[in-house]
């Protein structure tokens, strides 16, 4: 099961490339700078495959938080519409305006 649970699996998955996985990737790389500094080595040079390492393990962590995150608000948003859906007297629908009723009307000046 892991961290989330089987119903997860029907969303869809977020991409590769995203704001969670981009910083933890980056704090992943920070934390190689920061040991190679507190080791007295230089920063850039030493231990690039270490350093490689720490920004693909901070990736890996960003990509399940955000799917992590994902269900999280699927299953809000799902819980939310159930309310709705059993409530209507709470929630009554609205009639539809047309974008003229919102727009006032243009008068140009010359």
């Amino acid at each position: 099961m892991g961290l989330l649970p089987d119903e997860a699996k029907v969303l869809p998955p977020p991409g590769i490339v995203n704001r969670n996985s981009l910083w933890f990737g980056l704090c992943g790389w920070a934390t190689a700078m920061l040991h190679n500094s507190l080791n007295r080595r230089p920063a850039l040079k030493a231990g690039v495959h270490r350093q490689a390492l720490f920004i693909t393990v901070g990736w890996f962590i960003g990509y399940h938080l955000t799917k992590y995150e994902n269900y999280k608000y699927a299953t809000l948003d799902r819980d939310m519409k159930e309310y709705m859906r059993l409530h209507p007297d709470v929630f009554p629908e609205k009639e539809p305006k047309t974008f003229a009723e919102i727009v006032e009307p243009f008068h140009p000046i010359r």
